[in-house]
């Protein structure tokens, strides 16, 4: 894809970014009160809602009980009204099982699952409306879930995405530029130590644009990791206030 589609002659994006910006992101925890834990996320305009349970005893067959740690298990969905198309949504389509997974390789990285032997974490996520990034909003939503759920963590973990107009690195893609059909390249990290807990690419890349997309989406995770740091701090002084009450 040309990058004149992508990126203006005077380096703006369709939605008027600059190539680093991200979109507008808003954040809540707290928002449903049966859950352990819960967030909602705004990125754009993608929206995703995370809601966690647990740590509890393993349900179902005992057997999946793990000796030394926890048991996370990652649901992803869409809504029905979440994109322009109507078609049916199954929760076992391939797509929604290939997302999960990666949800829960993720979270299996960040949560300290060595305090809960022979227990079980749910984490579930859906998708309320789908404009591009879909797995990083729901990354960064589950993030806050789990922090809600005061379930013990390495670090935060904050996912975004990153593409290339030519050699000009984007991130935080909208829609229509992962439509666009060029490199995409999906960070979820955890910025206090630099360690990578997925990786995703989309199409073979030379190793300097591959540095130029991943340094792109790495600075995006730090930027979004301040907007979660100060949606957690918020959520902290709420939650205190109503315990001096």
């Amino acid at each position: 894809m040309a990058a004149p589609e992508l990126l203006s002659d005077e380096g703006y994006r369709a939605d008027g970014r600059r190539p680093a910006e991200l979109r507008k992101v808003r954040a809540r925890m707290g928002v449903f009160a049966q859950a352990d834990g819960s967030a909602y996320i705004e990125q754009g305009n993608t929206k995703a809602l995370a809601v966690v349970y647990g740590p509890h005893e393993m349900r179902g067959s005992r057997s999946k009980a793990l000796p030394d740690r926890a048991l996370v298990n990652c649901q992803y969905s869409m809504a029905t009204f979440s994109t322009g198309e109507r078609r049916r949504r199954p929760h076992g389509d391939r797509q929604a099982g290939e997302l999960a997974l990666h949800l829960k390789q993720t979270f299996e990285a960040a949560i300290l699952t060595g305090l809960y032997p022979r227990s079980q974490i749910d984490i579930y996520v859906q998708i309320l409306q789908a404009d591009g990034g879909n797995y990083c909003a729901c990354v960064n939503a589950a993030t806050l879930a789990v922090m809600d759920a005061g379930i013990p963590m390495r670090d935060y973990v904050c996912a975004s995405s990153a593409g290339l107009a030519e050699d000009t690195p984007l991130a935080d893609l909208s829609s229509p530029e992962e439509a666009a059909g060029g490199p995409r390249l999906v960070l979820a990290l955890l910025p206090a130590s630099g360690q990578i807990a997925l990786l995703q690419l989309s199409a073979r890349l030379h190793q300097e644009r591959l540095e130029a997309a991943l340094e792109a989406a790495g600075q995006a995770c730090r930027a979004l990791h301040a907007v979660l740091d100060r949606v957690v701090r918020e959520r902290l002084r709420e939650v205190t206030a109503l315990l001096g009450d």
